[in-house]
């Protein structure tokens, strides 16, 4: 029976340097093939052009490298590029760079489909197959740093886990990429540029606090009175408002790190004063600030854009209690841009 080879980027750099040792080779041998995985993002032995043939043979008799494809990759007219990235089992997820006049940023996915049941998102309605491994994470930033080079000359300068999936609910494995992003034998990229988003799992963001993470942290918040948050994301009835709260509030003592609440507003779901006022006064328990984000329609359902002058009287209303807001407009709208998207259409072909 053949022996299932295993992901050789599974493997820390000391267990590399033992492999290496246990097969009369040197321990450095292990240095070299470490930096090749990361710093220099190979996806074949073969590329490993200072590593003996006999060497790279063995590697290639023990290991794979489950490395990720773009697959489809769209472009849209204000920039943005959207990739389908099909990983080595098959599978489909997403990632997006998005351009600025000043920088350029990675929308990244941490699982394929997602362990929640957000009602106004495409990613929802493909079912959870499975968590991404670091390794798979790690790559989606490696393929948006080079298309930032090609397209705009520049690295990469931020990333975000708003892509598809929980990355909480990967809770480990996204912390395992986050650490090979960051370390000097990988991309070497400030954790202070990278920003995880949650839909708010209290627990998790404890977790996060007395892991003494160096990232930043955001939460799809979307309505700060439960019963509007549970018709738009129904997981949260587990995690009442009150319980969020306290694991902010924890989080900022420890990290004394400024939370960002992400925030849709929709016609005749949150764009009434309640809503309004009820954000004002969740903004109060910690410090923060607010993205409003201009929604980027799935279907002719229930969740349709909220007028402008919504969005104003939110603005303003956040503003008197100087709390800074963004309003983030839809990007890569004439290309499938919305989460899951364009992995619905990749699993529909």
């Amino acid at each position: 029976m053949q022996m299932e080879k295993k992901d050789i980027r599974a493997l820390s750099k000391e267990q590399l340097r033992d492999f290496f040792v246990e097969n009369g080779d040197k321990a450095f041998r292990g240095n070299q093939v470490y930096e090749w995985l990361w710093s220099k993002g190979a996806h074949s032995f073969d590329d490993m052009t200072n590593v003996a043939k006999a060497t790279r043979s063995m590697l290639e008799n023990s290991f794979v490298i489950n490395h990720i494809k773009v697959d489809t990759m769209q472009k849209s007219s204000d920039g943005t590029v959207k990739n389908a990235v099909r990983l080595h089992d098959g599978l489909v997820v997403e990632s997006v760079l998005i351009p600025t006049d000043t920088r350029t940023t990675a929308c990244v996915s941490s699982q394929v489909g997602c362990s929640l049941d957000c009602n106004f998102c495409a990613t929802a309605r493909l079912k959870r197959m499975r968590n991404l491994e670091p390794g798979e994470i790690y790559d989606q930033v490696l393929a948006i740093d080079k298309e930032s080079r090609l397209y705009y000359n520049h690295p990469l300068s931020n990333i975000v886990f708003m892509g598809m999936g929980e990355p909480l609910m990967n809770y480990n494995n996204v912390i395992k990429a986050i650490d090979m992003i960051t370390s000097e034998e990988g991309l070497g990229m400030s954790p202070k540029r990278i920003m995880v988003s949650t839909s708010g799992i209290p627990k998790m963001i404890k977790k996060m606090a007395d892991d003494d993470v160096k990232f930043k942290l955001a939460v799809s918040l979307h309505s700060a009175i439960d019963e509007t948050r549970a018709r738009i994301m129904p997981f949260s009835k587990n995690f009442p408002l009150k319980d969020l709260r306290e694991a902010l509030e924890y989080w900022y003592r420890k990290t004394k790190s400024k939370v960002s609440y992400e925030y849709v507003v929709w016609k005749g779901i949150n764009d009434d004063k309640a809503s309004v006022d009820a954000l004002v006064k969740f903004c109060k328990y910690v410090p923060c600030k607010v993205n409003l984000i201009e929604y980027n329609p799935i279907d002719d359902g229930e969740f349709q854009q909220a007028s402008e002058e919504s969005i104003m009287a939110y603005i303003k209303a956040l503003e008197n209690i100087g709390v800074v807001v963004k309003v983030r407009r839809s990007r890569g709208k004439d290309i499938d841009a919305a989460c899951g998207q364009l992995a619905n259409k990749e699993a529909e072909a």
